[in-house]
């Protein structure tokens, strides 16, 4: 039986809805390269918030960027709609689009309004495991008829630098200290006593990143980019050497470009799901909370990942320090 995507017409419109949470719309785009590699003649549109539309502009495969309402969904005449979403809204917005095929994971709650509902994706790659987001999300395009192919690294594309970002001398390091509960937060003297070794033991000047509403206080003495779009993030970590943070948003950031990351997760078993793709990485577990890793773990963690990278000539660590830096580590 003919798959859903070659049934497309030449040409044909889809509709791609993934509103919002910044790894989630990172780990999206995937799921979008391989639906372009197989049919680049296809209008994809994505409907994402407005603060969460940065991730998909500059993306070739990307023609739209609609606003996330009901007009906007059925003036696009899609006819393909993909609920990568799952939410209310993003039900409302499926339903608007008057889509010849619905299509969305049978296991989002109210998935009665898809005409298309996908299965788990171990049941699509007929393997029970855990998965990680990415493959999640482009098993429903493997599903749709997409054919089976390894799946790429996340796709960011950074505008030019600005010169209102901080002023770290190349190479430098990225560090984002908060998370959205105390129990996935490292305590923050841990990351200031890293970001002091990084700069002086490393010579690798760390940057610190967050929300205007997050307390930059235990960073004072070192450089921060706080608040502002997420097209700062990016364009600054597209120039990283190297992340360090907790389990968060700017991890799958720092690993669309291809940089080193070390991230902290606190008592859940989401490393599977939500471990940086397909970058060289670390990843240190609390037993109860983050704050049970100790800060002499984190360092370890960061030796090795340094000793991997070193060899590596893709990997963004500086050459410059190769020379010794392995004494230097702990």
């Amino acid at each position: 039986m003919t798959s859903i995507v070659d049934r497309l017409p030449r040409g044909g419109r889809v509709l791609i809805i993934r509103l919002r949470s910044l790894g989630d719309c990172v780990l999206t785009t995937p799921a979008i390269s391989l639906l372009h590699s197989y049919r680049p003649d296809l209008t994809i549109a994505v409907m994402a918030e407005q603060a969460f539309r940065p991730v998909f502009e500059g993306n070739p495969a990307v023609s739209l960027l609609p606003e996330p309402s009901v007009a906007e969904a059925r003036a696009f005449r899609a006819d393909l709609a993909l609920n990568l979403h799952g939410l209310q809204a993003s039900m409302e917005l499926t339903v608007a689009s008057r889509a010849r095929w619905r299509a969305g994971f049978s296991h989002h709650r109210s998935s009665g309004v898809y005409n298309v509902q996908i299965p788990r994706a171990q049941e699509i790659f007929g393997e029970e495991r855990p998965v990680h987001t990415a493959e999640h999300l482009a098993s429903a395009m493997f599903y749709l008829g997409v054919p089976r192919s390894e799946i790429p690294r996340a796709q960011l594309f950074a505008p030019p630098p600005q010169e209102s970002l901080p002023t770290a001398p190349a190479p430098f390091a990225v560090l984002h200290p908060f998370a959205r509960t105390p129990d996935m937060t490292w305590p923050a003297e841990r990351f200031a006593r890293l970001a002091a070794h990084l700069r002086d033991r490393l010579l690798l000047p760390p940057v610190f990143v967050g929300l205007p509403a997050n307390d930059f206080t235990p960073f004072r003495d070192f450089s921060c980019l706080v608040g502002g779009p997420i097209t700062g993030i990016t364009r600054l970590m597209s120039r990283a050497a190297l992340f360090i943070g907790n389990d968060s948003g700017p991890a799958h950031v720092a690993a669309a470009f291809g940089v080193p990351v070390l991230v902290l997760f606190g008592p859940s078993d989401d490393y599977m799901a939500w471990r940086p793709w397909r970058t060289e990485h670390e990843f240190l577990k609390g037993d109860s909370t983050c704050e049970s890793i100790p800060y002499e773990a984190a360092l370890g963690a960061l030796a090795r990942l340094k000793a991997r990278t070193l060899t590596s000539p893709t990997l963004k660590w500086p050459p410059s320090l190769a020379a010794g830096a392995l004494r230097r580590m702990i």
